[in-house]
């Protein structure tokens, strides 16, 4: 296998001072063009947004779009008429296609909400806009690596338009999960939380890991730690 690390350190980051946003891949100011994605895999923007504030209604086209709470509660609204507040243990899955409206907010006025917004490109442009939320219990993804998106909603996942999965995992300190990349599939790991060590690697909260298959990965916890693990195209 052939792997790169992705420190939290060097991504690009924008401070708003109600947005703090970490950007793992080039997105909207911040360019970096050895990092423009990897893959079918656009963005992973790690957002805390201050109390009563957040994204007012914008517009998306031809994205698949997850949202993935860490900590808080972020409020959804769209033009397809969704609306609903998401939390940790849950998954968000909207596709934009045609063009959809929506906003993002802060559900709460007192406490900020810490998220992922992940971007997959679809498989083709064109896709009627649609939107699905699911709940993971943690003990469902204790010591595992729990498929949350796929492309056929293979055991109770969102279904994305693309042939890639994302997978989430809770590991308690020496705790293992493991993932098999095929040779012509390609692997992206982003600690969200904590510390594992993978591929001789040891990675922190913010650092991604870039894999080329084939090979099988083993994460192993070092501090208590949530991980998502993409298998892309």
């Amino acid at each position: 296998m052939q792997i790169q690390v992705r420190r939290a350190g060097e991504r690009g980051r924008e401070n708003h001072g109600w947005l703090d946003s970490s950007h793992t891949f080039s997105f909207a100011d911040y360019y970096d063009p050895q990092f423009m994605g990897f893959r079918a895999l656009r963005v992973i923007n790690e957002d805390h947004v201050e109390a009563g504030r957040g994204f007012p209604p914008h517009g998306h086209r031809d994205m698949e779009i997850i949202s993935y709470v860490l900590e808080g509660a972020l409020e959804h609204r769209d033009s397809m008429g969704n609306g609903s507040v998401i939390r940790p243990g849950e998954v968000q899955r909207m596709s934009a296609g045609t063009g959809v409206q929506h906003s993002e907010m802060n559900a709460s006025k007192t406490e900020r909400v810490h998220f992922l917004q992940i971007w997959i490109i679809p498989d083709r442009r064109g896709h009627e806009p649609s939107y699905e939320q699911k709940a993971f219990p943690a003990e469902e993804r204790q010591g595992t690596l729990r498929v949350v998106a796929s492309p056929d909603g293979r055991d109770g996942s969102v279904r994305i338009h693309q042939d890639a999965t994302m997978s989430a995992g809770l590991l308690a300190p020496g705790q293992s999960a493991t993932h098999t990349l095929r040779a012509d599939r390609y692997g992206w790991i982003q600690v969200a939380r904590g510390s594992i060590e993978v591929a001789g690697e040891r990675l922190a909260a913010g650092d991604g890991m870039a894999v080329v298959g084939p090979g099988e990965l083993e994460l192993r916890g070092v501090e208590p730690a949530e991980v998502l693990v993409f298998d892309l195209p």
